[in-house]
């Protein structure tokens, strides 16, 4: 087999193979002998189909499939020891004459290929990036306590309204027939203040008479209130009545061993003082998290604006994404191109610095981090402190998905990146309070 490679121009260049024969006959001939042995056709005992008949049948496909195979292995073993940095995959080349399986038996496949710019991706002591130390203060500490409080409380029966307050009753419109029963509202989420005073201090049993449609913000809203269309709930102007049969209040639960029970488990702490340094420490570890996280951004900018000016064989890299992707359009990748480009310098930057760095992803760093993603969608719920053991069966149904094991193990290998770009880049450590942290976005 002869393999040539042309010289590389704007990043692209071709290679030609020349098949011969003596390349792939002996192939051909070993899988035309097991069909044959396989083969049943009327008329011949089971193994005895005659050669000829079993090559002018099977043939033409078998020797595809061994070229394409000869191909396939070929082009990889030239990429590997050229130590080509390929972009994307080799496509055939446009202009080459198709293939002709009946009158040649000598073939040439021509392929087009694309090699990424050189680059360097590595920061160093001139590169210089930011550790945040975000703050936690006292009043972070009361609004979790707080916030631990109301969770855990309670909703008890109330006779007169007090701002917060659910109340439920009937609802007449005053100069229409629109009636609702069991109707629901909370004065506080009225946006009128004048509309919410009428409910404030009222007692159960009492009437109020207000407007809907002043009191809340949207028709949504309203129709939800009424049991009505939205539609109806746009045109409506009138007042109504409201007959409070129902006050509901929510109290906090107490700040007591019970709370701390209900918070941490068997592992709660035994008082007040304990309870509110375990708190601080957790709002430590989630801050900790929120500034390792821009950092991570910090890092990334750092290191993409060292690719900015790279030129990419942008025509190679158009053709291959429609080859690879049936469904997109023209239309399609010109508007998402530039996007894909960046993602394309990012992969290219990353696979640089794993090698610099010596990074590797291990199965044990891919669960931690399932385990952390896992925690983090749980207290978005509230859910503060589920079980361990419930947490890593919860990885572990996310690892079986494709999507979500590549993009983990994307995470983890850049979090690793950035982490050890701490030993090179110069950093500057840097206290920073909670609000003036967030502007930083």
């Amino acid at each position: 087999m002869k393999i040539e490679q042309s010289e590389l121009k704007n990043l692209t260049g071709v290679i030609t193979l020349t098949i011969e024969p003596a390349d792939y006959q002996e192939e051909v001939n070993k899988q035309l002998k097991e069909v044959r042995h396989k083969a049943q056709m009327p008329g011949f005992r089971p193994g005895m189909v005659p050669a000829g008949l079993v090559k002018k049948m099977y043939g033409k496909g078998i020797l595809a499939d061994v070229l394409n195979k000869k191909v396939g292995e070929s082009l990889q073993k030239h990429i590997e020891d050229n130590k080509l940095q390929i972009l994307g995959d080799p496509l055939p080349n446009e202009e080459s004459p198709k293939i002709d399986l009946d009158s040649e038996d000598t073939f040439t496949f021509t392929f087009d290929i694309a090699v990424a710019p050189e680059f360097d991706a590595k920061l160093n002591g001139k590169n210089k990036l930011t550790e945040y130390e975000i703050e936690v203060t006292d009043e972070m500490v009361n609004n979790q306590v707080n916030s631990y409080a109301a969770r855990f409380g309670e909703y008890e029966q109330a006779d007169e309204v007090a701002e917060g307050d659910i109340v439920k009753g009937l609802a007449k419109q005053a100069d229409g027939e629109i009636v609702k029963e069991n109707a629901i509202l909370n004065p506080g989420y009225m946006k009128q203040k004048t509309q919410q005073k009428k409910f404030i201090g009222a007692k159960k049993g009492e009437t109020v008479t207000f407007n809907p449609a002043k009191a809340f913000e949207s028709e949504v809203e309203v129709s939800s209130l009424l049991g009505i269309t939205k539609e109806q709930a746009q045109d409506l102007k009138s007042d109504f009545t409201f007959e409070i049969q129902e006050i509901t209040r929510h109290k906090d639960a107490k700040i007591d061993s019970e709370l701390f029970t209900k918070v941490y488990g068997e592992n709660a702490p035994k008082d007040e003082d304990e309870f509110r340094a375990k708190v601080k420490a957790e709002i430590e570890a989630n801050m900790a998290e929120d500034s390792k996280y821009k950092f991570g951004l910090d890092a990334k900018e750092a290191i993409m604006k060292k690719m900015e000016k790279l030129e990419f064989p942008v025509d190679f890299l158009k053709r291959w994404v429609l080859a690879t992707n049936e469904k997109m359009t023209q239309e399609e990748l010109d508007k998402d191109f530039d996007k894909m480009l960046e993602e394309l310098k990012w992969h290219l930057a990353k696979d640089q610095l794993m090698k610099e760095y010596n990074v590797n992803v291990e199965k044990e760093d891919v669960e931690t981090y399932a385990k952390e993603v896992a925690r983090m969608q749980f207290m978005q719920y509230g859910l503060m402190h589920v079980d361990d053991q419930y947490l890593t069966n919860y990885a572990n149904e996310m690892l079986k998905q494709d999507n979500q094991l590549r993009g983990i193990v994307e995470r983890v290998a850049e979090n690793k990146i950035y982490e050890a770009l701490k030993g090179v880049a110069k950093i500057e450590k840097k206290k920073i309070s909670h609000a003036d942290f967030g502007k930083l976005f």
